[in-house]
């Protein structure tokens, strides 16, 4: 996959998941701009369906508009019937990598890399409003400086 030539024009998005110290799992949402490697997002919750990464995006597109391109695995959230209306309401392209190539969303993948090791792996989150702020304050840190 090229480069693209400007911000706003591909955004990556994948799940990762981490547990609190209590050991109860969750997920995050993470969303990426391909061209300047800002962090748009990270939402945490115990469940993220379709419905909610549609009012995620949505709500990160109110500040930053819609992208012309979106990538992404092929979950089940992301093939769901909201996801697929968002997808053609906004006139947004989805690019699906093909299944079991997270090569192919190496973008998305190589931020998840350095989001574990600097973040989710440096941290114990004691519930999920402590894993927010601590994943919010990285994110802060991790984005350049404009």
């Amino acid at each position: 996959m090229t480069i693209p030539q400007g911000p706003n024009r591909r955004w990556s998005l994948d799940f990762v998941s981490d547990t609190l110290a209590d050991g109860r799992r969750f997920r995050i949402l993470c969303v990426i701009d391909d061209f300047s490697r800002e962090c748009l997002a990270t939402v945490v919750d115990n469940s993220l369906s379709g419905e909610r990464v549609v009012r995620e995006l949505d709500a990160i597109a109110k500040w930053r508009g819609y992208p012309l391109m979106v990538v992404s695995d092929n979950g089940t959230e992301l093939t769901s019937n909201a996801m697929l209306k968002w997808q053609q309401d906004r006139g947004v392209e989805w690019h699906y990598i093909a299944p079991g190539k997270p090569t192919d969303n190496a973008f998305i993948e190589s931020f998840n890399g350095k989001f574990r090791s600097e973040c989710l792996n440096a941290h114990w989150f004691l519930t999920f409003d402590d894993a927010r702020l601590k994943m919010e304050e990285w994110r802060k840190d991790y984005n350049p400086v404009s």
